[in-house]
């Protein structure tokens, strides 16, 4: 990676930086091994198999009676088939009794179909008989309370008759996740309900972040004379979580080079990236892109787009390791949004093992006029039109009409906080109509 003077330097395109970020990531951060509930929003490095065939033995699908389909040819309702009722099997009881002819068993759902059954008969066409061989309650009475001697059964059982067969979901070791799943809440009832305790997943990335600037100030404390809050600090740490990625603070560091670079080169052996908002631009106190080089190397810091465009991307070499991403965004707020949403986020997924790198895309349909500068892809922060429920509205031609969130320049953090999308707007076109159909990134808020 190398750097010349800016004058000296073209604008990269949006693919041609992202394209030099991702060919320095090898591979996913490594695995681990983590207890199931734990896996989620994690994805799968080694394919799960079923430690046990689901169900895992025949079991009823309904509250009944299980029993023989044969004594039940000849039943009708004007002339049910009676049985006699030998005992009964609770969910998560082993059956007892065996069914033999003329007999039945009182079975709950999810119960074990008890030996000699094929069959079970839903409650509801039955009627429960008392020792005298009379009703001991109305047709279709629940399947609680007391035993029942006997039960009419009203209709022919087909055999099989609301059984769920053993393996009919799974198969004991059938692969159940394939590498590369993204981990939800399906994924984890179906490895639990798998018998799987454990699953092998790529772990978190762990990425530092740091602000810069002497006019920075944590959120809370004075500002004196001429400080200002930081937003980029805690709102880039919350777009690291947002990515699926571990954020480990550096907090705020001054315009000199040297805390800048004690601060990163203390954490180079704890994170796979380090994210630096401001100090990458060409001032007098950028110290950012400096730091970078003493840590390792840098390059890639000027990208056509609007907002951002001074970028810096660097490595920091470990022996035997992977190297450290080093990421310079700019200091405006919104501007470093945009680069994290740009470069950053997608090397934190590939570090995690996604294969998703980019953001739902949309079409969209400008609802006023917009201008850009010249020359670079601008991703202006818009709102979609919803319905009163809160839906998305979309024209005739499924677009969806978006508007303009606020204030577009890169300090304008109110218009960030209400975007719930990012209109593109190619580096060719400098003003756009209303009623002009743009490229649309969906955002988490979408």
């Amino acid at each position: 990676m190398s750097e010349g003077p800016l004058s000296d330097q073209r604008l990269l395109t949006v693919e041609e930086a992202l394209a030099a970020v991702l060919e320095a990531i090898p591979g996913p951060a490594g695995a681990e091994a983590v207890p199931v509930e734990a896996a989620l929003g994690r994805v799968i490095a080694r394919e799960v198999r079923s430690s046990t065939a689901l169900p895992p033995w025949d079991n009823s699908a309904m509250d009944g009676y299980a029993l023989r389909s044969v004594d039940t040819v000849s039943s009708t309702e004007e002339a049910p088939v009676r049985l006699r009722v030998i005992g009964e099997v609770a969910a998560g009881s082993a059956p007892e009794v065996a069914v033999e002819p003329g007999m039945a068993v009182r079975i709950a759902t999810g119960a074990q179909v008890p030996p000699g059954a094929d069959a079970v008969v839903p409650v509801e066409q039955t009627t429960p008989l008392d020792a005298r061989g009379m009703a001991a309650g109305p047709r279709g009475r629940e399947a609680a309370g007391p035993l029942p001697d006997g039960c009419l059964v009203h209709v022919v059982v087909p055999q099989g008759m609301s059984i769920r067969r053993r393996g009919s979901d799974l198969s004991d070791g059938a692969v159940i996740l394939e590498p590369g799943r993204v981990v939800g809440p399906a994924e984890i009832a179906l490895a639990a309900g798998s018998g799987v305790g454990e699953l092998r997943v790529y772990r978190r990335p762990r990425v530092a972040v740091m602000a810069t600037g002497d006019e920075v100030r944590a959120p809370g404390e004075p500002l004196g004379p001429a400080g200002i809050p930081d937003a980029n600090g805690p709102g880039l740490r919350a777009l690291v979580a947002a990515a699926g990625a571990v954020p480990v603070s550096l907090g705020i560091a001054a315009d000199r080079l040297e805390d800048n670079v004690t601060r990163l080169r203390g954490v180079l052996d704890d994170v796979d990236a380090c994210v630096v908002s401001g100090g990458v631009s060409v001032g007098p106190y950028d110290v950012v892109r400096s730091a970078f080089a003493e840590l390792g190397s840098v390059g890639l810091w000027r990208v056509a787009i609007q907002p951002g465009k001074p970028f810096a991307f660097g490595l920091a070499d470990r022996p035997g390791r992977p190297p450290v991403l080093l990421f310079g965004l700019p200091g405006n707020p919104v501007s470093s949004f945009v680069t994290f949403e740009l470069f950053v986020r997608p090397a934190l997924r590939r570090l995690a093992g996604r294969g998703d790198l980019g953001r739902q895309t949309d079409r969209a349909v400008l609802a006023e006029p917009v201008t850009k500068g010249a020359g670079r892809r601008a991703f202006l922060r818009v709102v979609a039109a919803r319905s009163a429920d809160g839906s998305v509205l979309r024209d005739e031609l499924g677009r969806v009409p978006v508007r303009l969130a606020g204030g577009q320049g890169s300090h304008v953090m109110s218009a960030l906080a209400v975007a719930d999308a990012l209109a593109i707007v190619p580096e060719d076109v400098d003003r756009l109509p209303t009623g002009a159909e743009t490229a649309l990134w969906w955002l988490d808020r979408a």
